[in-house]
């Protein structure tokens, strides 16, 4: 007998999701309602992130909020019309960042990210898309000695996992563009997918030649008798053995009427594309840690991305954040001309800075796989894998209990 599942989101964790089961034997049909493609898994820096081990929910980070302000040239902006969504996240942030609990979840994150690189591969091998998976890791520059100085005491005093780093060469130096050579290290074994837009057309192709179906429309869950029920555009959907909410920012609300109160957030970054450039075609993502900017070639433009601006996911987009990346693109002088496009889109980020992935605790039939902050991307293959293991039964390779919903309620 076939075993039916709809997965509600059409972002690379859900895509990544759909396809691991439909190759694992079930009936899958995926129900997608951004066909402009406007969520964050499609503007982000392209970079597997292994080396993010320690959850950005710290002590750390809360210390060091006052300098990383926009205001201050920083690129955290906390906009005063959004107060009631970061306020009250903000508090939870702090509670999350207690030094038991940071352990607990750089313990959690460290198992799915050791996993992380070996499911990218898998999957990346089974897609017809040759060099999606670039393992040539990345750089982090500074633009001045002392900042490179501090800046790899500060690596090397980190938890990054299975990530590792070394001095950047003078050779690797010499090619970096514009004003980043008072000094840099390169991470050797992270790696970068060469193209979003490739990536998002293979992971279709590949859900539908394994009998995917994909729907349009906008989903809606009731709960009933102790299972959800789902609608699209209205219309209830029959046939349903189980369901996988997988959308993004938007998940908080697709879950609220079955009882989850969500404590998600739209974290939104901003990136600029430039397909007039002469950025060298073998330099892998390169991070301007002063400036909190990443910039990485694609396989036709050129995008610099920053920004950590915590809002709702209506709240109409900033244009002196593009202007200021702009800006960062002059000072480093690098070569990059315009016009630039201009996106933005919400991480959706809960939190403790841990994804959500398991099974409803208030509808047997759900699963859930959402809120996995900047390592979406990342995290997209081994959380596919993962759902597959819950969606029948058994043990996921990864402990998984830390990512319950149930840890908000306690």
């Amino acid at each position: 007998m076939q075993r039916n599942m709809v997965v509600i989101g059409g972002g690379v964790v859900g895509l990544a999701s759909a396809l691991a089961l439909a190759r694992a034997g079930w009936s899958v049909r995926l129900v997608d309602d951004d066909p402009q493609r406007s969520a964050a898994s499609w503007g982000n820096a392209g970079h597997i992130a292994i080396e993010q081990v320690e959850p950005i929910a710290s002590w750390a980070t809360v210390r060091s909020l006052p300098r990383r302000r926009f205001g201050a040239g920083g690129a955290v902006s906390l906009p005063p019309a959004a107060w009631r969504h970061w306020l009250s996240f903000g508090l939870r942030l702090l509670g999350a960042a207690r030094p038991s609990r940071f352990a607990r979840g750089r313990t959690a994150l460290s198992g799915l990210l050791g996993e992380a690189m070996p499911a990218w591969r898998r999957l990346s091998a089974s897609l017809d898309t040759p060099d999606l998976l670039r393992e040539e890791g990345h750089v982090v520059a500074w633009g001045s000695v002392a900042a490179a100085e501090a800046g790899r005491r500060a690596w090397a005093a980190a938890d990054i996992g299975t990530a590792a780093f070394r001095d950047a060469t003078p050779a690797e130096l010499h090619q970096l563009p514009g004003s980043a050579r008072a000094g840099a290290i390169r991470f050797t074994n992270t790696a970068q997918i060469a193209d979003l837009g490739a990536l998002d057309r293979a992971l279709r192709a590949a859900l539908v030649a394994a009998g995917g179906t994909i729907l349009p429309g906008r989903a809606t869950l009731t709960l009933a008798g102790g299972e959800a029920r789902l609608a699209v555009d209205g219309a209830a959907v029959p046939d349903v053995d189980q369901l996988l909410v997988s959308a993004g920012v938007a998940s908080g609300r697709l879950l609220a009427p079955l009882g989850h109160r969500v404590p998600i957030i739209a974290e939104r970054g901003y990136h600029i594309r430039a397909v007039d450039h002469d950025w060298p075609a073998d330099l892998p993502p390169l991070v301007f840690e002063d400036r909190a900017m990443i910039v990485t070639r694609y396989a036709g433009c050129v995008q610099a991305a920053s920004f950590v601006e915590f809002a709702g996911i209506d709240t109409p987009p900033d244009p002196a954040k593009w202007e200021r990346l702009e800006a960062h693109v002059v000072a480093l002088g690098l070569p990059l001309r315009p016009p630039f496009t201009r996106w933005t889109g919400a991480r959706p980020t809960l939190p403790d800075y841990l994804p959500a992935i398991g099974r409803s605790a208030r509808a047997g039939n759900l699963l859930y796989a959402f809120g996995h902050q900047h390592l979406g991307l990342t995290l997209a293959a081994v959380t596919g894998e993962s759902i597959v293991a819950l969606a029948e039964g058994r043990a996921a390779a990864i402990d998984l209990a830390p990512f319950g919903l149930q840890r908000f309620y306690a």
